[in-house]
């Protein structure tokens, strides 16, 4: 965008003190997330500032800063009330006529001859503000996707900012910012805002963040734009966190192979598994006895010291087993030596008497 557009954007925004911010039916976090950004930074720039839409925000949704503030009606006491019936049937409704009884106006709706196909249930009550100085719209391919939030008619005395990125957009209102080269409308947003001068707190930032993890899939969605990147580094800078499945990243198996860290982590792991197991062989019980004896921190003091005493129970077994192998040994000789025949044993004996015969 080049300079000319955004002071003409910059002198409208400035022109006007009061601002509404809207988003379409069911939004995207991303969508979602972008409106509730400009709403903070509107709202620190001392403006007068509604968000709204048409239903009330998902509880998948509640993670953002602002959340509470949207609402499903214009705010502000100068609006009309309107109350909607069903209309679903030529002839359903025959007349509409009001009458003024002790103070109350009273709304006559008469049916027609087939009667009403709805209940009271089903009729509707709109109060809210009039729509006047500025009305923001955030990813609203079409106006008619607001619902009933907002009746055309009444954005002609208002000047309309349309913001998107897709390219189905109707390019609608008096300044038209949709470019589908934006990955997300939140990039978008904050590439705007920071064009603009205005800078970012931490939850407005923190919003941005969520909105571009959400579209791009953690950065690793196709066509993910370079400008996404771009941003997060300077919503990092402001001290936005990253969500907590992105910090749960595992090194893959040449990681761990090339990285002595990894190295001495897997292995000091592989000793803790041994704590609770016999081993099972001699080589188990080498590996053990191997272990490097290292310097650790004091919340690690526990694990070094249960790895010397299994060094040491390990030491006294296998002398013990030396001990007793050796004996064993040495019965075994002197029990050979019992069990031999003497070397004479086969040799003829002669008799030989002490009496003359």
């Amino acid at each position: 965008m080049d300079s000319q557009a955004l002071q003409q954007i910059k002198d409208i925004i400035d022109q006007h003190d009061q601002v509404t911010i809207a988003v379409r039916q069911q939004p995207s976090l991303d969508e979602l997330a972008a409106a509730l950004s400009i709403y903070l930074t509107f709202t620190q720039a001392n403006k007068k500032v509604n968000i709204i839409a048409p239903e009330t925000p998902l509880v998948e949704h509640s993670s953002l800063v602002g959340i509470d503030k949207v609402k499903t009606a214009i705010q502000g006491n100068g609006g009309d009330l309107i109350v909607s019936f069903p209309y679903k049937d030529e002839g359903e409704i025959e007349k509409v006529s009001y009458t003024l009884d002790n103070g109350f106006l009273n709304i006559i709706v008469k049916p027609g001859e087939q009667g009403f196909s709805f209940t009271e249930d089903d009729v509707r009550y709109n109060h809210g503000g009039s729509l006047n100085g500025l009305f923001v719209t955030v990813g609203t391919p079409r106006l008619s996707d607001l619902g009933q939030l907002v009746n055309p008619e009444s954005l002609k005395n208002v000047t309309v900012i349309n913001i998107d990125n897709k390219e189905e957009n109707e390019n609608y209102g008096n300044v038209v910012l949709v470019s589908p080269r934006f990955s997300s409308v939140s990039e978008q947003v904050a590439d705007l805002l920071l064009s603009l001068g205005y800078d970012f707190d931490i939850d407005t930032a923190q919003n941005l963040l969520y909105g571009i993890h959400a579209a791009t899939n953690n950065f690793q969605q196709e066509g993910t734009s370079y400008l996404a990147f771009e941003i997060a580094a300077i919503l990092l800078r402001k001290g936005a966190k990253r969500p907590m499945e992105q910090m749960q990243t595992r090194p893959n198996n040449n990681q761990r192979r090339q990285n002595p860290v990894n190295q001495n982590t897997n292995r000091q792991m592989q000793q803790q598994r041994n704590f609770n197991q016999k081993p099972a062989n001699e080589q188990n019980t080498q590996d053990i006895l191997e272990a490097p004896v290292q310097e650790r921190r004091p919340a690690q003091n526990n694990q070094q010291q249960q790895l010397q005493r299994r060094q040491q129970v390990i030491r006294q077994q296998l002398q013990q087993e030396q001990s007793n192998q050796k004996k064993n040994q040495q019965q075994d000789h002197k029990d050979m030596e019992e069990s031999n025949p003497p070397a004479d044993w086969l040799t003829p004996k002669v008799y030989k008497g002490s009496t003359n015969v």
